[in-house]
């Protein structure tokens, strides 16, 4: 069984983003709610200097850096990449950055987010 951090864990990371640098939490906080958004069931946590989204099995990530936002996919290689904003070249991950809240929209992170948690529950 998964262990999930408590959300205590998720809200101090936030707060130390929303400290750093405003623009960049209302980036966080919208990146956030497409991916939650997507089902019921996703819960997050947070991992590798970010938070980890799951539903059973990690779908994608969420990154802060300090001139954008960055939405990675585990299997992002294995995601049709319609739009081409796909980002990376490794065997697997892919990764889609956000730098203002228009990329949200014209970056088409829904699309991505949905086909993302489609894929890990195929």
């Amino acid at each position: 069984m998964k262990k999930t951090m408590p959300v205590d864990a998720v809200e101090k990371w936030l707060a130390n983003v929303r400290e750093q640098d405003a623009l960049r939490y209302q980036l966080v906080m919208a990146v956030r709610d497409v991916v939650l958004t997507t089902a019921k069931g996703i819960t997050e946590e947070i991992k590798y200097g970010g938070i980890l989204f799951s539903e059973g099995e990690a779908f994608c990530g969420l990154f802060s850096y300090t001139a954008h936002v960055s939405l990675e996919f585990s299997k992002g290689a294995e995601l049709p990449d319609v739009h081409k904003v796909l980002e990376g070249k490794g065997k697997g991950r892919r990764h889609i950055k956000v730098a203002s809240s228009d990329d949200v929209k014209a970056k088409h992170l829904k699309h991505y987010v949905s086909l993302a948690h489609k894929h890990v529950r195929s």
